[in-house]
């Protein structure tokens, strides 16, 4: 495979509006971040990753797992409404401009699905450039949540969201219907920063399992992450950064 340079960023502000500093909230005793940092610096494929963000806690921490932060993402592009394609976009043209190099792939990797992979991140690239399409995103199967089961409730009346057949079908006679997991979005460059999107006219999936797509936005959320990741190995996810780990760690823990 020709060898292209492809960019991995992190995007990781420092408010939320549902979990307080839930990026680097601890995770099985390991910030979340960490999760997504270290398997993306594993990557066969990714030429640099970096993670973009507002603050300081969040950039330190993520230098000690090996991330680089080339710059400090403007303030306002870290609010409540700041759009992901904003900020992805700004990442890409500031990193290039500071190399002087323009890249050919860009994949944003939210800190928020930590159960994806290496894998997961080498295999949609590989896809997306030996497809030759614009995009491609990761997703997952719905499962029960199929929106022919879906209601909206009009004057006090239930009414279908989408037609189905008969009501309360068998899942097994369901068409499958997928939704992004928010794991991976990989795309073409110029797609994200000419035409400013994720897709693209050529969007490919990667259909991820519904145990490696858990997307964290509650404290729900992490108890079922954590359930599901006790029963795995995580001994690789460790800070590269060894002479300030006893200050950082101490302060992970308290967040």
């Amino acid at each position: 495979m020709k060898k292209y340079r492809i960019l991995g960023v992190i995007p990781a502000r420092g408010g939320s509006r549902t979990i307080p500093k839930k990026n680097i909230k601890p995770l099985l005793g390991k910030p979340l971040i960490a999760y997504t940092i270290v398997p993306a610096l594993r990557s066969k494929l990714l030429t640099r990753v970096i993670v973009s963000s507002d603050n300081n806690e969040i950039i330190e921490i993520s230098k000690r797992y090996g991330a680089e932060v080339p710059f400090i993402r403007p303030k306002e592009l870290a609010t409540d409404l700041a759009l992901a394609m904003d900020v992805i976009k700004h990442a890409v043209l500031e990193t290039e401009r500071l190399e002087g190099k323009k890249y050919d792939y860009v994949v944003m990797l939210q800190p928020t699905t930590p159960l994806r992979t290496t894998e997961d991140i080498d295999n949609a690239l590989k896809k997306l450039i030996e497809t030759g399409a614009d995009s491609v995103i990761s997703v997952v199967n719905v499962g029960p949540m199929h929106p022919v089961r879906m209601k909206r409730i009009v004057d006090e009346r239930l009414v279908d969201y989408a037609e189905e057949e008969m009501e309360n079908m068998p899942k097994e006679l369901l068409p499958p219907v997928y939704i992004r997991g928010g794991a991976i979005y990989a795309v073409k460059r110029d797609t994200l920063v000419n035409k400013r999107s994720f897709k693209g006219d050529d969007c490919r999936p990667y259909v991820m399992p519904e145990e490696r797509s858990i997307n964290i936005d509650s404290e729900m959320d992490f108890l079922l992450a954590e359930a599901v990741m006790r029963k795995m190995k995580w001994s690789h996810i460790k800070p590269i950064i060894h002479n300030r780990a006893a200050k950082s760690d101490s302060k992970v823990t308290a967040v």
